[in-house]
């Protein structure tokens, strides 16, 4: 990222304290500041001064950030905004991100998790206009020229520069980890780690210890410090694949690390600062689950602040013949033998079977011819 003249951030918040932190503390990543302590103030200086991110608090004397959020999204201005809110009042924040804020920030304010914010902010700020080329890269990787398909790969390109939490739901074999990696490679944490984690392979005495980590002698076993899958994707992402599996003991620890941003190793006494983009996915119905009490229903609030289906093969049939012939190619590579041609009339009887595996049972079924 490199910006031939200073970025600029909008500031707003109507407590001096805060507002003077956040100006100071920016203003020495070499940012140029705009301060703003109303909701007024604020829209003038959105609609005179050429901006490159904004960060605006949620209680302003003449209003809602919620309304700058709006306003920006309105106009579809290319600002990131982020939101500052109080402890605990991370409904607030989720419900901005609803509203296209990228991202939030708790009071206290931790300057390390600011300095944090105010880069991928900029980062998506440079990248923003660059939807065709991400469009384009998301075709190369999800194949499929239906409606479906193509709306589908809109939505990547569009939350890939977002860090909001995304549910991936769809049947098994529909490609959702996929899904995920694109989201992450298109966004502004593509050169750090896309970490992803099976929570039904854990077994459930581990999964605190696999996510979080443990330090030495927290319990038998434990013959030395060992780092968790969260701080493995630090600066990256985190992809929570079958989600609905975890136990309700650890929901509850999830929620928190997710409201917190930091976690604390099984054994150890300090919380760590985490920067990570979560991601999440499951085939079973997350909302029935919570309707029956297996899921909590304020973590699936958090989790699934956008929601992202990848649909079934059954409904996007006339991508069968694209997917079959990248899928010969790849077998033909990986075994070493000609590449071999499918009949018109195998691939009308693939297109009339319903595929209830999906993808991945149209890999096994060329596999096995």
């Amino acid at each position: 990222m490199t910006y031939t003249t200073q970025p600029t951030v909008l500031i707003v918040d109507d407590e001096p304290d805060i507002l003077e932190l956040l100006d100071i503390t920016l203003s020495g990543m070499n940012i140029n500041t705009h301060l703003a302590a109303t909701l007024g103030e604020a829209k003038h200086l959105l609609a005179t001064k050429q901006l490159d991110f904004c960060l605006t608090d949620m209680r302003l004397p003449d209003g809602s950030g919620l309304e700058l959020v709006e306003e920006i999204s309105r106009q579809d201005a290319q600002i990131p905004v982020a939101v500052i809110t109080a402890y605990g009042s991370v409904e607030t924040a989720v419900e901005s991100m609803k509203n296209g804020a990228f991202d939030f920030i708790t009071k206290p304010i931790e300057l390390d998790v600011l300095r944090g914010l105010a880069k991928t902010a900029l980062k998506l700020s440079a990248m923003r206009e660059g939807d065709a080329t991400r469009e384009r890269t998301s075709q190369g990787k999800l194949l499929g020229d239906t409606p479906v398909m193509q709306q589908l790969r809109s939505k990547i390109s569009k939350l890939a520069l977002s860090q909001a939490p995304v549910y991936i739901s769809g049947e098994s074999g529909t490609g959702k980890e996929l899904v995920a990696r694109l989201i992450h490679t298109l966004g502004v944490r593509s050169d750090a780690p896309f970490v992803p984690v099976n929570c039904g392979a854990i077994p459930p005495d581990l999964v605190e210890s696999e996510l979080f980590g443990h330090k030495k002698g927290a319990f038998t076993g434990a013959i030395s410090n060992k780092e968790g899958l969260f701080q493995a994707a630090n600066g990256g992402t985190l992809f929570l694949d079958e989600i609905a599996e975890l136990p309700l003991q650890m929901q509850v620890k999830l929620l928190r690390v997710i409201q917190e941003k930091a976690v604390r190793p099984v054994g150890g006494h300090a919380e760590t600062a985490i920067d990570v983009r979560l991601l999440s996915a499951t085939n079973r119905d997350l909302n029935a689950l919570v309707q029956q009490g297996d899921f909590r229903e304020d973590l699936y609030y958090r989790v699934n602040v956008i929601e992202l289906n990848a649909p079934p093969l059954r409904e996007r049939q006339a991508d069968i013949p694209q997917l079959a012939e990248h899928i010969m190619a790849q077998l033909a590579e990986k075994n070493g033998i000609p590449l071999a041609v499918l009949t018109s009339g195998a691939l009308q009887k693939l297109q009339d079977y319903p595929f209830p595996g999906n993808v991945r049972e149209l890999e096994n079924i060329l596999e096995l011819a």
